[in-house]
Order: C-alpha cells, then structure tokens, then sequence
C-alpha cells in the first residue's frame, strides 16, 4: 500500500469520529463530555455551572454564560441522549452551513437569546435549550425526511419537536418549558433566515455582519456572497430517506 494511506489506516475509530466532526459541534461534544466527567468526579459541582443573573452580573462569574450550555448531567443515559442529539442535529446543521462563521452566529443568536429570556422562565441550565432550538431549525429545513422514533412511530421531520415534547409530557407529566422555549428562539431564526428573504427580495436580516465574518475568515465577505441557502444547496449533506431517533 501506498504511504499516504498510513495515517488514516493507523487512525482508531474514536479519533477519525472525533476529527471528522465540524468544529463547533466538535468543541461543544468535548466540553459537554469534560463537564459530565468532572461532575461525577466530584471535581466541580452543578451549583458551579448554571445560569444567574445576579451571580453573572454581580459576582462576575462570567463563565456561567458558557457553563449553562454544557451541563446536561453527570454521566448517565440522560447525557448520552444529549449526546446523541448533538451528534446528529447539530452536525448537520454545521455541515450544511455556508460556512463556520455562519453556524457559530447562529449559535450566539440562539445563546444570546436564552441568556435574555432565561430569568423569566427562572431557567438555570439551557443546553437542553439550545439543542431544541437547532433540533427545530433542522427540522423545519427538512420537511419530507421520515424519521422514525423508538421504532414504533414513523412520521416527517417538522412533527419531531413536538413529538419529543409529547414523549416528555408521558415520561415527566408536565409540559418541558426548555424545549418550549427552544422552539420559539428557534422558529423566529427560522422565519427571517429562511421565510423572510422570500419576501423581501432577499434582504437577510439573521446573516452575520461582516465584523463576525472576518473573525473566522479574516476578510471582508460582500453581502451578495453570504447567501447562506446557495452556499447550503452546494454543500448539503445526503440524509437518508429514513432515519432512526433512537
């Protein structure tokens, strides 16, 4: 065989995994794992890590902002779930972004957003949060993809929040106001990024400005090159035609 094969043959599984996922969905798997790991370690605690305003804003512990989006417990089958939601949604939507500073300015939207609107549903973790938002966005952008839930329930990808949230009313007896919450953050980046355009002769008001674009590109992007649809039609990922959620 020839040289060049050797590194990918020498590659374990796990590392060409890890490698191969885009770069925000990459970091936030590793910082989310790290997190779990160091909670059931007893080397940090959950009352380290949510969201508050006064101890944000008052206390200066700035990286709750960060922290509330990585904590989904210590390791269990619940952040394995997680996990696997992550994996699955996120990835996609990064992989079928017009780039990476793209999808990192959806992530600040949808994080900023929360951060906002956080103390008034006195949410304290929002990664759960977040992940319904990008599950939504996703799902709305892929309207004839079947997917299958458990095995037991088939049915188009728009219907998969609300399936969750129904699977969540049956499991915890109450309405998940996270999820919720997730789901509207995530429907306005819906309407105005792939709704509004249509409309408004392709003005996008949800394209990052050019300031956040040269910090991942460092240069000035026109804003007649920033359609992100184009860029995602060129760049899509094939999905299959059904998919398991399980």
């Amino acid at each position: 065989m020839g040289g060049g094969g050797d590194g990918a043959l020498g590659q374990l599984p796990l590392e060409q995994w890890f490698f191969e996922m885009p770069v925000c969905t990459r970091w936030w798997t590793t910082a989310t794992v790290l997190t779990g790991v160091l909670v059931q370690c007893h080397i940090i605690t959950p009352f380290q890590l949510f969201y508050s305003y006064r101890a944000v804003f008052h206390k200066s512990q700035y990286w709750r902002l960060f922290t509330t989006f990585i904590y989904f417990g210590p390791l269990s089958l619940n952040l394995l779930f997680h996990i696997f939601f992550i994996q699955r949604y996120a990835r996609m939507l990064e992989e079928s972004a017009a780039s990476v500073a793209h999808f990192s300015w959806l992530l600040f939207y949808a994080a900023t957003t929360l951060l906002t609107v956080a103390p008034l549903f006195s949410q304290a973790f929002l990664g759960t949060t977040l992940s319904s938002t990008l599950v939504y966005i996703w799902s709305r952008r892929n309207p004839d993809t079947r997917l299958s839930f458990l095995g037991l329930l088939t049915f188009k990808a728009p219907w998969l929040p609300w399936v969750l949230i129904a699977f969540n009313v049956v499991l915890h007896g109450h309405w998940p106001k996270d999820e919720l919450c997730g789901i509207a953050v995530g429907h306005v980046w819906y309407f105005f990024n792939d709704i509004y355009p249509s409309t408004h002769n392709g003005y996008r008001p949800m394209d990052p400005p050019n300031w956040w674009l040269r910090l991942f590109e460092r240069r000035a992007i026109p804003l007649a090159d920033t359609d992100v649809h184009a860029a995602a039609l060129r760049r899509e990922v094939a999905v299959p035609a059904v998919a398991d959620i399980r």
